[in-house]
């Protein structure tokens, strides 16, 4: 799910919500490898990829990362508020090599919570 056109137009296709539009305050960025990288990908690869991953942490682009217990590819939690940005700081050396995709999900506050405000409204976009 690479594609941030394809994601693009499926955001627009979706039913008008009756919860007030947020910003994106994250992204969760969930990897997974499209194949099992050989014993000489993760020799080569992977002495490029923990460097360039913890650029990014220390960029402040990361705020916190895992691996699934699947052992199938990272997840992390982005500090950037759009698909382009996440997308373009997602482009490391696994990804380049096609050995990894990632799906990213956009995060904002949760928005139900505006009806607990007294006056029924919400602030986002003030």
């Amino acid at each position: 799910m690479d594609n941030v056109q394809d994601k693009a137009a499926n955001a627009k296709e979706m039913p008008k919500s009756i919860f007030p539009v947020v910003p994106t305050k994250k992204i969760l960025a969930i990897g997974q490898f499209t194949k099992p990288p050989t014993p000489e990908q993760i020799k080569e690869i992977f002495r490029k990829e923990v460097p360039a991953t913890l650029r990014l942490y220390l960029a402040g682009k990361i705020d916190q990362w895992w691996i699934r217990q699947t052992q199938t590819g990272p997840v992390f939690l982005l500090n950037v508020t759009s698909l382009e940005e996440a997308y373009s700081d997602g482009k490391l050396p696994l990804g380049q090599a096609g050995l990894m995709k990632h799906e990213f999900i956009e995060l904002g506050p949760l928005t139900p919570l505006h009806l607990l405000l007294s006056d029924g409204g919400s602030t986002a976009g003030k």
